[in-house]
């Protein structure tokens, strides 16, 4: 069966693939990459790409919806979410109503089922976000009727998204530039983290046909205690939730640009492999409700990334961002997430090549 279940995943990725339109363009064909050498591509890339949101949920009750009905959610940051590329995790679906079976035989109040309302979709847009990953636990809280609503709703704003099954991948062109995005994660309905071959077969082929491959999954286990990155398989609450540093190797082996990690609420280091940057955890961006935010799981990064035409690291900008109960999303003065991020780095990549200083990571001379 998992063999049978093997040869339709890999069909659906060629279906897609051949079938996949950008802006109601034909995908080019992989000769046409070919181009590349006389076409004048933009000489640096500005990617914005931070962690976990979650604006609010409205389930099991308007209880754990903000006050403000999550229009101020980014005001902090508003000025900071421009880019090439502004990516976020959607770490739940867009859904005005409706129960989750996960919360069959439990108290609805204890349940971590997310079901954002539909119209809070457009403050996602107005903020600045046109890549979202909806490759999580999250987004299939309410099954199939919650993600196919996000789907809709997230086409309907032309933000690019992608992570389950029947949305791999995505192909889009911006100023010129052509650009894959896939998302991974070890979730029901997603695109697996673990069948690291079949993920690296669909970086070659988006290769292939992007300038710029951007790889994204959600993965490692959860909380404080789960900061640091193995090098092996994370098991948590019996779910294996991927080996992240073989994966993120792998993709960018690949062929893949730049590699955007989320999953265990908390930041973890950063690293450039093979001239290519990798983040293996943004943490908790902007969470409302029933996310933990106690100790480092209140504080992440705001990276501003650039990489050149090749989809080589230059440098990364990180703005520390605080979370709370009361104040919701601010700037971190004292920037902890960046202190944080060297710390991490420094522990699990030791004799790295990057230099943390003044809230700028960069390749040591």
């Amino acid at each position: 069966m998992k063999f049978i279940n093997s040869i339709i995943l890999s069909s659906l990725f060629v279906i897609i693939f051949l079938s996949c339109t950008s802006n109601s363009a034909q995908v080019a064909a992989p000769a046409e990459k070919q181009d590349t050498a006389i076409r004048k591509i933009k000489d640096t890339i500005s990617i914005t790409a931070v962690g976990d949101i979650m604006l609010g949920s409205a389930f099991p009750s308007k209880v754990n919806l903000p006050p403000d009905d999550a229009v101020n959610s980014f005001q902090a940051v508003d000025s900071l979410l421009k880019g090439d590329i502004v990516f976020g995790n959607l770490e739940g679906c867009f859904l005005n109503s409706g129960n989750s079976n996960k919360c069959n035989g439990i108290n609805p109040n204890n349940c971590y089922a997310f079901r954002m309302p539909d119209r809070y979709a457009g403050i996602y847009k107005d903020a600045g976000f046109n890549v979202l990953s909806i490759a999580n636990n999250h987004v299939g809280d309410f099954e199939a009727k919650g993600r196919k609503n996000t789907a809709r709703i997230l086409d309907s704003l032309q933000i690019h998204y992608a992570g389950q099954v029947n949305k791999p991948f995505e192909l889009f062109e911006k100023d010129s530039v052509k650009y894959a995005f896939c998302a991974f994660a070890p979730n029901e309905n997603t695109v697996s983290i673990n069948k690291i071959d079949s993920a690296k077969a669909l970086v070659a082929r988006l290769k292939t046909v992007a300038d710029i491959v951007i790889v994204s999954f959600h993965g490692g286990g959860e909380g404080g205690r789960f900061e640091h990155v193995p090098r092996k398989n994370e098991i948590f609450y019996r779910e294996n939730r991927g080996n992240v540093y073989a994966f993120a190797h792998a993709v960018i082996d690949a062929g893949a640009d730049v590699v955007l990690g989320h999953g265990p609420h908390v930041a973890r280091a950063v690293e450039v492999y093979k001239n290519k940057f990798i983040a293996y955890s943004l943490g908790n961006f902007c969470t409302y409700g029933m996310f933990s935010l106690k100790g480092n799981n209140g504080i992440a990064p705001l990276l501003q990334l650039k990489i050149n035409s090749k989809g080589d690291f230059l440098f990364a900008d990180v703005v520390s961002i605080q979370q709370n109960k009361i104040n919701r999303l601010t700037i971190d003065e004292s920037n902890r997430a960046f202190k944080r991020l060297k710390e991490l780095t420094d522990i699990d990549f030791i004799g790295h090549q990057l230099k943390f200083n003044n809230n700028r990571i960069t390749l040591k001379d």
